[in-house]
């Protein structure tokens, strides 16, 4: 069990020592402690600083997840079946912080279909979020964010979506456009089941809106140029998701997007990272050993600088266990992997305070046991632990 001393037990001055920390602009790993105090790393620790043991533990930057929607599963345990969203918030938050992840951005899709991924449940979670950050006292835990994942043919949102980026409630947008392929698998069985539950009506109610909205495709074209201004006067990063092509590539960025999610292939990462981009893949790839859906394999292309930025995807714990993967196949070091679940995700969403130890950013800590590669403690914005576990017996 970890042991925290010292007399100001009402502050969040923090020295954390007996570590090995990776701090400063190099990202090395040494031995060392690390001073946290006024929601930011210190310089040094402050007289009566409580003093935190972390002898045998990694002192790594705060995870930050660009891309992850694993919250549906606590919005939507099970098909058709709700809970309430301040619940599934504060049950998200809590296994963010399992997870060592500081920083979030929630992938929200607002889509053309019912349920999960309607108007209506955007609505719902943005009210959540909103709450949850009202807490008295001040929200404690992981910085959650929102990435607005918009449908190409959901025009009918359009209007709400523009509104929700000037009034701040997105920090990243991105370009989904998943109708093609939903129509492609409808003709099967499982597949359209699976749709027509996650929406909550039946397999012929969800064909017909699908069509719908595929008749609506002339639109596309104008309704992403608005979204691209809305996004580029809130000053937000902007991703594609999904490019098949390198000229798909090359008209997202034409609309700002910067940031190069999932492409489909190889040559479309190349491109983006010739132009400077940052390329994001699925962590649960790496820790897999591959994609889920026969697409490439991101460890390999990581290892080669094509991929940039490691996301959750659908699994939150995955970010923390692909850095270690990736250190295991021996071609990046611990930093190097590290990169990129901290460093490289925050310069890629625009957030120059975090991502690195270093004095001045956000106190954002996460200190892992590496030998079992897990969390032990999390530290957000220099707050307190905000999870700790008990450790092994020696």
């Amino acid at each position: 069990m970890m042991q925290a001393s010292g007399t100001a037990r009402g502050t969040d001055e923090w020295l954390i020592e007996g570590g090995t920390v990776l701090a400063g602009e190099g990202g090395a790993l040494r031995p060392g402690a690390l001073a946290l105090g006024g929601g930011v790393v210190r310089e040094a620790a402050r007289p009566g600083a409580r003093r935190l043991d972390a002898g045998g533990l990694l002192v790594l930057p705060g995870i930050v997840d660009i891309h992850g929607d694993a919250h549906e599963r606590q919005f939507q345990p099970r098909p058709g079946v709700a809970l309430p969203p301040a619940l599934a918030l504060r049950d998200s938050a809590a296994q963010l912080l399992a997870a060592g992840i500081t920083t979030a951005f929630l992938g929200v899709t607002l889509s053309w279909e019912p349920g999960l991924r309607s108007l209506q449940a955007w609505r719902t979670l943005l009210a959540g979020l909103a709450a949850l950050r009202a807490t008295p006292g001040g929200w404690r835990g992981a910085d959650l964010r929102v990435h607005l994942r918009f449908e190409a043919d959901n025009l009918e949102a359009l209007d709400e979506a523009v509104a929700d980026i000037a009034a701040g409630r997105v920090h990243l947008l991105a370009f989904n456009d998943h109708t093609p392929g939903i129509l492609r698998k409808l003709g099967q069985e499982a597949a359209a089941a699976k749709y027509a539950e996650r929406a909550g009506v039946s397999v012929a109610a969800f064909r017909a809106l699908a069509e719908a909205a595929a008749a609506r495709r002339a639109g596309v074209p104008a309704a992403r140029l608005r979204l691209a201004g809305a996004a580029r006067a809130a000053g937000l990063p902007i991703a594609s998701h999904d490019d098949a092509t390198v000229e798909e590539r090359a008209m997202f960025r034409t609309l700002g997007a910067g940031i190069c999610e999932f492409p489909m292939a190889e040559a479309v990462a190349e491109a983006a990272r010739a132009a400077g981009e940052a390329v994001v893949m699925g962590a649960p790839n790496v820790v897999r050993g591959g994609s889920h859906l026969g697409w490439a394999s991101a460890a390999p292309l990581a290892e080669r600088g094509l991929v940039t930025v490691l996301a959750s995807d659908y699994v939150w714990p995955s970010l923390l266990e692909a850095a270690f993967v990736l250190e295991s196949r021996g071609v990046l070091d611990l930093p190097a992997a590290w990169a990129l679940v901290s460093a490289n995700p925050a310069a890629a969403a625009g957030l120059a305070d975090r991502g690195r130890l270093s004095p001045g950013l956000r106190g954002d800590v996460v200190l892992v046991d590496p030998d079992r590669r897990a969390p032990v403690a999390v530290f957000c914005g220099g707050g307190r632990p905000g999870w700790r576990r008990r450790r092994p017996a020696a």
